[in-house]
């Protein structure tokens, strides 16, 4: 016999039922203010010593003197205990306090592993000195679980002085336990009789459980004979019908009967059913599972009409059984089309996206080295706004991310799904979490990932993610340019660039990337080599991807001579001889080209416009301003200005010494700037 305590509570705004079980729905409930009973709980268990204080040498926790804790405070705590595993510390001291402590007592629940009955019990019952196991007169809901080695006798005895229970759970303990999950046991004898027998026996009981047995008998032949119910053992509830019923996989598919003498019923006739039964058997984890797999195909193949509900289930049962593989799998595939189908209702509900993302990182942090379960883990991740939705777990996210990219099968989907995801993270975080994505290994990860393409001479979209990764991780961020240096990167640059020639998008990602390392002045001198410099120089004539791997290369050289010609530590090629090599390509570059390029800040290119010493650098600079500012006025005209960009192009405009050229590109930038601004202010006037 087994049973769910399901709480009254409003129904889901989403959809009404009138028949599903209360649980709150997540949707519905997504503005709703923490509980007082929550936080408190939250402040108290993270801190126990706020209001504890250890007991002499024993190092037990006790109540601070003068402070008493409400009961909802103390179950809750000792919930917590239960999960850590502390439950099976309990001794048979247990059934004596019990006894002497129990007349209020309402509610009991004795969990798996935990022995609190002598053994005595366990042999021959004479040598029980009394006619009770303990005394709680007026217990209402009592659960015993998986107690395989009791004698049946045992129960009677330990049943018999409870006479006031509305609920009894015996899940798994042998010879009376009637809900079933596995085939061998769940036949029984004349069914219709033995069910007769206990529904008769026990007249307060209001939550029966029959589910994967034979108990419900053959249904329809027997209708006329059941007085009423479509089921002949409950012909007696007629009048009276449970409040619960567990129905779930019986023989002769019983829960698709009309007369059932029950308000909620637990079965898989329909979505209602399936959802009450996920609730109904939470604690059992055989049952869970087919539950879910059941749910799973309801969201994909129909239209669902209790989605909060739905959620709510899905999440309780992937955190509380974290370390059961099949559970974790049917719940996140269940919460990928979840996700999909709720966009809008998921866009305020912030909270409930917290959870949703918590869930699946548990789940994916266990079971990383499942394909499955990181494919649907990192399938329902893409539904969300990266990086917005997902900050608040950013590094369990990083590190979940960087094992589908290195730990998981080469090649595989799960590996490719992880690095777009992990691509898409980089290029929209700034400052600390870029330096903290290097930290955590991002550089060295990606390297490797080049490094196992090149060992097989196989370039796809992976090698081209990995380069881009970088670029976006070392963007404005010199702690993981120099982690790229440290990992041999230009090695990799160079033996990329023999075996793949004729790649654009690869060479773009590239050059992007060493644009990014040539910004940071002490990592300069190490670009400064014959063959680095000489690489450079030819990409300067370089027509792929339009015009920007010339661009890149130009600013890769624009930095490294900014720092004067002492800096040019090499023979060949020769400064000057590169220098004019990158203003033939300039010249030849249209200034109308789309950019296939993203700047946060122009800090880089703005100190550029100071060096007067080379003027190539400066050229550089202001064709960049001037193309940006002209094809993507509303983007960039703003950050020119706020940076201090107009000032300097002022300056420069002033200054004796720069070529009529150079002026003519930063008068077009300021032109830029300012038609957009009027354009701005008049669109202002105007609306």
């Amino acid at each position: 016999m087994k049973y769910r305590n399901f709480t009254k509570m409003p129904h889901c705004m989403c959809r009404h039922s009138a028949t599903i079980p209360t649980e709150t729905c997540c949707f519905c409930n997504s503005s709703v203010p923490e509980k007082l009973l929550d936080i408190c709980f939250n402040y108290i268990n993270k801190d126990l010593e706020s209001i504890c204080e250890y007991t002499g040498y024993s190092g037990y926790l006790k109540l601070k003197d003068g402070i008493s804790l409400p009961v909802e405070i103390c179950e809750r705590l000792l919930d917590i205990q239960k999960i850590l595993g502390q439950s099976p510390e309990l001794t048979h001291n247990s059934v004596k306090l019990i006894t002497a402590f129990g007349s209020s007592l309402l509610s009991l629940s004795v969990g798996e592993e935990t022995n609190i009955f002598p053994r005595t019990y366990y042999g021959d019952l004479q040598r029980v000195d009394q006619d009770f196991i303990f005394l709680a007169p007026n217990l209402r809901r009592f659960a015993l679980k998986s107690c395989q080695c009791l004698p049946a006798q045992f129960y009677s005895v330990l049943l018999r002085p409870l006479g006031n229970l509305t609920h009894l759970d015996l899940s798994h303990c042998s010879s009376l336990d009637v809900s079933q999950t596995r085939q061998e046991h769940r036949k029984f004898p004349r069914p219709n009789v033995i069910l007769t027998t206990i529904v008769e026996s026990l007249h307060n009981l209001t939550s029966l459980d029959i589910s994967g047995t034979n108990l419900a008998g053959t249904g329809v032949a027997e209708t006329v004979k059941s007085r009423g119910s479509d089921i002949t053992g409950l012909k007696s509830r007629v009048s009276r019908p449970f409040y619960f019923l567990g129905l779930y996989e019986t023989t002769h598919d019983a829960c698709l009967r009309h007369d059932i003498p029950a308000k909620l019923i637990a079965g898989n006739a329909n979505e209602e059913q399936i959802l009450i039964s996920a609730l109904a058997y939470m604690e059992r984890t055989e049952m869970l599972q087919k539950v879910l797999n059941e749910l799973f195909h309801l969201f994909r193949f129909e239209t669902c009409q209790y989605i909060g509900q739905a959620l709510n289930v899905v999440l309780e049962a992937m955190n509380k059984h974290l370390h059961e593989r099949h559970i974790q799998i049917s719940g996140s595939a269940t919460l990928f089309y979840i996700v999909k189908g709720t966009d809008r209702e998921l866009h305020d509900a912030v909270h409930v996206k917290r959870k949703i993302i918590s869930t699946l990182l548990n789940g994916m942090s266990i079971h990383r080295n499942d394909e499955t379960m990181m494919r649907n883990g990192c399938l329902t991740l893409c539904q969300f706004r990266i990086p917005l939705d997902v900050l608040f777990e950013y590094e369990r996210l990083v590190e979940v991310l960087l094992y589908a990219v290195h730990g998981m099968t080469a090649e595989s989907f799960v590996q490719r799904i992880g690095i777009y995801l992990l691509n898409s993270l980089a290029c929209q975080i700034d400052g600390y979490q870029k330096v903290r994505l290097g930290e955590l290994g991002a550089i060295n990860k990606m390297i490797w990932l080049i490094s196992e393409r090149l060992d097989r001479g196989y370039c796809d979209d992976v090698l081209e993610v990995a380069w881009s990764t970088m670029w976006n991780v070392t963007d404005e961020t010199p702690a993981n340019c120099r982690k790229f240096l440290e990992n041999n990167g230009m090695d990799y640059f160079l033996m990329c660039l023999k075996r793949f020639t004729d790649k654009d998008d690869l060479l773009r990602n590239m050059m992007g990337l060493l644009g990014n390392v040539a910004e940071v002045k002490e990592l300069r001198h190490y670009l400064i080599t014959p063959e680095y410099l000489t690489v450079f120089s030819d990409l300067l004539e370089s027509k792929c991807d339009g015009i920007e791997v010339s661009y890149n290369a130009a600013g890769v050289i624009s930095h490294i001579a900014s720092d004067g010609p002492e800096a040019w530590t090499v023979e060949e090629p020769s400064r000057q001889h590169v220098l004019n090599k990158m203003v033939t390509a300039i010249d030849s570059w249209d200034l109308s080209s789309h950019r296939n390029i993203n700047y946060r800040s122009f800090e880089p290119i703005l100190d550029l416009l100071k060096v007067y010493h080379t003027p190539e650098c400066q050229r550089w600079a202001v064709w960049a301003l001037a193309n940006l500012t002209k094809v993507y006025p509303e983007k960039y005209c703003h950050l020119v200005e706020k940076e201090g960009g107009l000032v300097l192009l002022q300056e420069l405009m002033e200054h004796p010494d720069p070529p009529v050229a150079i002026k003519k590109y930063a008068d077009r930038v300021i032109e830029n700037c300012w038609k957009f601004k009027n354009y701005d202010w008049q669109q202002e006037l105007d609306g």
